[in-house]
């Protein structure tokens, strides 16, 4: 099954980065594809989009000035599916990615997409002390998986701070 593509550009308010592509994603070409994933529904109810996008509108999000990428591309079942080989390379090419690109805010889908990603076992939700890439903002939410046994207010408070940074970095640009 072929990976998916990435819808990026320079200066994103936000990246937003996945385990991996869902078998669903993969079949479909789409990111957050699975019916049971509630990615589009949270970015939409934590006020990140004017509306619920579905998945096939995914590139529409570089509209809005945000972007998608995976730290592995290859469609899996589930994240348990990604060998050691897949991370080690995914993450030197994440990082080659957020360095190019240079997104205000790197936002993680999940708390083990950022401990693959940066090494940092323990860490918390929200914005992070000290960025990976210099320039950006690290950023850790909890996975849009349906699998997530969070409260789903706990998760979109965790994206309205998402949000509200955005917002403030938005504000600084202009004063």
């Amino acid at each position: 099954m072929e990976a998916i593509d990435d819808h990026i550009s320079d200066d994103l308010d936000i990246l937003f980065v996945g385990f991996n592509p869902s078998i669903r994603s993969g079949q479909t070409g789409h990111h957050y594809a699975n019916p049971n994933n509630r990615f589009w529904k949270i970015l939409y109810e934590a006020g990140i989009t004017p509306r619920k996008y579905a998945p096939t509108e995914d590139f529409k999000l570089v509209e809005l000035n945000y972007g998608l990428t995976n730290i592995v591309s290859r469609p899996t079942i589930g994240a348990a599916d990604i060998t050691r080989e897949e991370y080690e390379k995914g993450r030197v090419e994440l990082r080659e990615k957020i360095q190019s690109l240079q997104p205000k805010i790197v936002c993680f889908v999940g708390k083990g997409v950022y401990q693959e990603y940066s090494g940092i076992r323990k860490t918390g939700w929200g914005k992070q002390e000290k960025s990976m890439v210099e320039g950006t903002i690290d950023f850790v939410a909890p996975s849009s998986s349906g699998l997530v046994r969070m409260k789903k207010e706990e998760i979109l408070e965790i994206y309205r701070g998402l949000n509200a940074l955005k917002n403030s970095i938005a504000r600084q640009k202009v004063n």
